[in-house]
């Protein structure tokens, strides 16, 4: 099933193309280009090059603060973004099965996902597992929409980069904590095996979730020691092909995972870091979205980074950051299949302010992954790049940049070239622009991925996916209660890869051309309550649209052939009601009509998710909270018959004590 999944997402995936007549033209704005990084009228030099502020960028960005992931109470990654961002999601089931992130018409493997600045997708698959993140470890998270970035400047972000920013410093003093919750399904009755057999009581009891967290902040040291342990029966009732009633079966999740970081500010400011982490989880996948048969898989993850960040090297105005990531990666399906990766990621960046208008940034970034499967043996991989980014402002109110990076994977090299620009038209409105090439090379398993019954085969004859696109954004302030974003953008793929059936086999080629056309609109409105009990009521809405071309096999613009799994209209908004000591939210994620495969002849209704969070201080150390998440009870189906839960109650409690 693992494998069947993998094959039917590809093939509904998306690529990208090559722009090398406009490289040219790119370098020569790389002599006259710039961003500088402001808050208010201030120039502010960052102690870390990438993660310690939000910087500025001339794309479109959008950030999840600690308050709105502790407002959401949010399962996991994926989860949150919908919620927060109307991101579109596509899933396979519940809690802890495999999950696709889209952005732009682009899924997960398609997408830049970072953790603290450093590349979180499998060099292997090129997935990323939202299951393994523990959300009360994050601090914030960027989004950053578009491809080819130029604040990160990381390889294969073809719809964008996803910035999952943790806990670093810590406050002074020590403080521990914890939440715990429980997850209820609607029981009721349904058929199994021709009878009809009465409701399950345990539904209500379904999935637990326990997090416990201590951390210290010094002087000179501060540290943070974070668990978390999740079980989920995912045992909620759907409608079948017939309408009839089943419930989900065989599909029994668990998993934990612990963390650590410690922080040691040395001399002349400069921070040494290591954070380490390791997650272990066992599964049970179903064969397909109905049927009691499974696949039993155990994954585990072990995962260490060493940082070091210098604000100052030599000069007042030269700062770097360098860091060195190794993670492990174990996997078990069944009996059959088992294999393992290891992968070093290391990193350095470089910025240099000569003044107030010039700022210079280079970096250089490599990663080797060795793999062994028993289907496969064992194999080795490199990747990498260098990259150079000229940031120029000749007035306060214009901001001009220009990126080129070359990649490699030690047998090809290409130069991703990207310009943009944003300018403060008054202080009411800014204006950004940007044009890019987005370029991203096979995954290890599209070239060498082996199935134990030798059905899929990977093909190491894979061209890299090659793309090129522009957007045109608009941000409003109207005043201090009301802002708006806006943003157009039209992206054009090639050598998409899709695995294909030849001659009794499955194998991935470079078939796969499409077209995007979107845009979104992001309304905010905040309004202060002078009222004794309720101190203020935050509306915000989201618009988002794409309509998208698959051009393959002959196909033109007229034969009207949309991508799969990515909707033309998605809308999102949400109420929150403040005062002193809680919150109520609540939240509306629609999405239209999609198709499951190529020839768009499965269609996947349209669906509405309506939420409800209730959180209320208990005292100065105590948080109990309660969330209904899909309170209409809409019946769909994210992934192509495989349904999805309908309504559920979490209920729990969060405690710190300083």
């Amino acid at each position: 099933m693992i494998i069947q999944s993998k094959i039917e997402q590809l093939l509904g995936n998306k690529r990208a193309v090559s722009v090398k007549r406009v490289f040219s033209l790119l370098l020569f704005f790389l002599l006259f280009s710039a961003e500088a990084d402001e808050v208010g009228d201030e120039v502010v030099r960052l102690k870390s090059v990438t993660v310690t502020d939000t910087v500025e960028t001339t794309q479109q960005m959008e950030v999840i603060t600690a308050d709105d992931i502790e407002k959401r109470n949010a399962p996991d990654l994926a989860t949150l973004l919908e919620e927060t961002l109307d991101m579109g999601i596509t899933r396979f089931g519940a809690y802890g099965n495999q999950t696709e992130i889209n952005m732009r018409g682009f899924d997960t493997e398609r997408i830049a996902v970072l953790i603290d600045g450093i590349p979180a997708n499998s060099p292997r698959s090129g997935e990323f597992d939202v299951s393994q993140i523990d959300l009360a470890n994050v601090e914030r998270i960027e989004v950053i929409y578009g491809g080819s970035d130029t604040k990160y400047n990381v390889s294969g972000a073809l719809g964008g980069v996803i910035n999952i920013i943790t806990v670093k410093r810590q406050q002074t003093g020590l403080q521990a904590g914890g939440s715990i919750a429980n997850t209820s399904y609607m029981p009721g009755s349904y058929n199994r095996k021709g009878a009809v057999e009465g409701p399950k009581y345990e539904d209500l009891v379904d999935m637990q979730t326990l997090s416990a967290f201590a951390k210290y902040g010094g002087k000179e040291f501060s540290w943070k020691l974070g668990a978390f342990g999740n079980r989920a029966g995912n045992h909620y009732l759907y409608k079948d092909y017939a309408g009839f009633a089943r419930r989900k079966e065989s599909n029994e999740i668990w998993d934990t995972g612990l963390s650590g970081s410690f922080v040691w500010d040395m001399p002349s400011d400069v921070m040494l870091s290591n954070d380490a982490s390791v997650y272990y989880a066992d599964k049970q996948y179903p064969v397909t979205g109905v049927s009691e048969g499974f696949a039993k898989a155990k994954q585990y993850t072990i995962k260490d980074t060493f940082s070091l960040l210098a604000p100052t090297v030599f000069l007042d105005d030269l700062w770097t950051e360098g860091s060195v990531s190794f993670q492990h990666n174990g996997t078990r399906y069944g009996v059959l299949s088992e294999g393992s990766d290891q992968n070093v990621t290391a990193i350095n960046r470089w910025v240099w302010e000569p003044n107030a208008a010039w700022t210079l940034r280079a970096g250089v970034d490599w990663r080797f992954i060795n793999v062994d499967t028993t289907e496969d043996g064992k194999r080795t991989g490199n990747a990498g790049g260098l990259y150079l980014t000229g940031e120029f402002k000749p007035i306060k109110t214009l901001t001009l940049i220009a990126s080129a990076k070359g990649v490699t994977d030690t047998k090809q090299a290409e130069i991703v070239p990207k310009a943009g620009v944003a300018w403060k038209v008054n202080d009411m409105f800014t204006l950004k622009n940007n044009y890019f090439r987005s370029f991203k090379f096979p995954d290890f398993d599209d070239l060498y991925y082996r199935s134990p019954d030798e059905l899929y085969i990977g093909n190491p004859k894979l061209k890299p996916e090659d793309g090129w696109g522009c957007d045109l954004m608009g941000e409003f302030l109207i005043s201090d209660n009301f802002s708006m974003t806006s943003a157009l953008y039209y992206q054009w793929t090639k050598d998409s890869i899709h695995w294909v059936k030849q001659g009794g086999r499955w194998s991935p080629e470079n078939i796969g051309v499409a077209t995007f056309i979107g845009g979104d609109i992001r309304p905010s409105f905040t309004l202060p309550l002078e009222n004794k009990f309720f101190t203020k009521i935050k509306l915000s809405a989201s618009y988002q649209y794409q309509i998208s071309w698959l051009l393959n096999d002959g196909l033109d613009y007229a034969d009207k052939y949309r991508i799969p799994y990515m909707p033309m209209h998605i809308i999102g908004g949400s109420v929150d009601l403040q005062w002193k000591t809680g919150s109520l939210l609540v939240s509306a994620h629609y999405e239209s009509l999609r198709y499951a495969d190529t020839l768009n002849r499965m269609e996947l209704a349209p669906y509405c998710l309506v939420n409800i969070n209730y959180n209320q201080d208990i005292g100065a150390h105590m948080t109990a909270f309660a969330v209904l998440r899909n309170a209409l009870n809409s019946l769909y189906t994210s992934f192509a018959e495989y349904p999805m839960p309908g309504i559920t109650l979490t209920v729990g409690g969060r405690v710190t004590i300083n």
